[in-house]
């Protein structure tokens, strides 16, 4: 096994980012060395007698985090259970260290990577894609990788050693790692009404459960993860839509991993939904009212938000691609002619997710707390979609005790998804009632 690092170096001149950028360099484990070397008894070497098919079909695991140093120089430490290869590159907007990895599983302790230490405010990890992991450090400003690589550790493993220093705002420029995960403005093409929506025997409902992977969401005070509990009511919502079997349904994703906002509309938009729902967890920062706010909120499309904390809703969600490491551009329309056109399909979609939520907050009254004001609108960028009605739903808040415990119980879960799902059925039956 030749396990070995490709490490994107930072550049201490101006002017040099973009350089540095495409600058690749290879650095060999000590352990992969050995397994140059005619010496098949390296525990990382392991082959015959079934050895090299059970490594492969076993992950490998991230068993220790840790950061070390100070303001002047910080270095992130993991410990794996075999080498890999390791991609690690900056960002910029905000600052961070992102470091890639093929299948790890994370055995790392709750909690872990939420305080801030020497030039890293925080760090985050989990599955980006399948077969994909990502770590992401949030820095205080902008750092140089002056170096990393892996070494073997005695008892067996690895050590992955990222050293990260203090560096000016030009010579960081956009990060080492900005060229390669930029992606080109995409300019939306003009919806059009499907022959084959209109005359489809079932309608098509999405379910996007918030977050997931390197993306936990809100945290609890017991360190529940947002992430963890929107899967479970999307997958409850699932099983109670398709046990009336009026409906065909999706899933933005099935697993803890993340999908970039851009996919769950991009599945949206292919599968020309007939309603989407999209579900979340919320969580108040300041302690001294964390305890007593509480409840369900629906949220729906606007352009000009409907309060300061749907605003801030908005852009803690629309920031999710940032917190996964990866740089979107901003959603546009362009052209007089196709503005006009999905101004008007909006207007017409708006009525419908009004409506949607109109009646869904009635449903999900009946069965759980609902907040202060429990129906808001800011835009959010997971409901522009102006063929389908959309709404986002946040189940309460993690943030205080009651709704925690209410979020992480399974028969909470399935009574909230049959609420919801029982609102999805009234929305059909009054659109089928008033059609020609």
């Amino acid at each position: 096994m030749r396990a070995h690092l490709q490490h994107k170096v930072g550049s201490s001149h101006s002017g040099e980012w973009a350089k540095a950028a495409a600058k690749v360099l290879t650095v060999l484990l000590a352990a992969a060395v050995a397994c140059g070397l005619p010496n098949l008894a390296h525990p990382l070497c392991a082959q015959g007698s079934g050895g090299s098919e059970h490594r492969k079909s076993t992950a490998v695991e991230a068993t220790r985090a840790e950061l070390r140093g100070d303001s002047g120089g910080t270095t992130f430490t993991l410990r794996l259970s075999s080498g890999v290869r390791a991609e690690v590159f900056t960002l910029a907007d905000p600052y961070r260290v992102v470091v890639d990895l093929p299948d790890v599983r994370f055995q790392l302790p709750d909690g872990i990577g939420q305080k801030q230490h020497g030039l890293v405010n925080e760090f985050r990890y989990g599955q980006l894609s399948e077969g994909k992991a990502r770590i992401v450090m949030d820095t205080r400003g902008p750092v140089v990788i002056k170096k990393a690589g892996m070494t073997q550790q005695r008892g067996g493993g690895v050590e992955l050693a990222i050293e990260l220093g203090p560096t000016s705002v030009s010579s960081f420029g956009a990060g080492t790692g900005s060229a390669r995960t930029a992606e080109a403005p995409s300019t939306p093409a003009v919806p059009e009404r499907s022959i084959v929506k209109q005359n489809r025997s079932k309608p098509v409902v999405v379910i996007d459960a918030g977050h997931g992977g390197i993306d936990p969401g809100a945290m609890g005070p017991s360190n529940l993860k947002e992430k963890t509990v929107v899967l479970a009511v999307a997958k409850a919502l699932e099983a109670q839509l398709k046990a009336s079997k009026r409906y065909e349904v999706r899933l933005t994703r099935k697993t803890d991993v993340f999908i970039p906002l851009d996919e769950r509309l991009k599945l949206s938009r292919e599968l020309e939904a007939d309603l989407f729902i999209s579900l979340h967890a919320d969580a108040i920062g300041q302690k001294s009212i964390a305890n007593s706010v509480r409840g369900a909120t629906i949220y729906t499309l606007s352009e000009r938000a409907s309060d300061e904390e749907a605003r801030r809703m908005a852009e803690k969600e629309n920031n999710s691609d940032a917190i996964a490491g990866l740089q979107t551009a901003s959603f546009e329309e362009v052209g007089d002619v196709r503005d006009i056109l999905i101004d008007l399909l909006k207007r017409e979609t708006a009525n419908f997710s009004a409506d949607f939520s109109n009646i869904l907050v009635k449903r999900l009254g009946s069965s759980t707390s609902l907040s202060s004001r429990p129906q808001r609108s800011a835009a959010f960028k997971v409901l522009r979609q102006a063929d389908t009605p959309s709404v986002l739903v946040e189940l309460g808040y993690m943030s205080n005790p009651n709704d925690e415990k209410l979020l992480n119980s399974a028969a909470w879960q399935k009574k909230v998804a049959a609420s919801i799902g029982s609102a999805v059925d009234s929305y059909f039956s009054k659109r089928t009632a008033k059609a020609p």
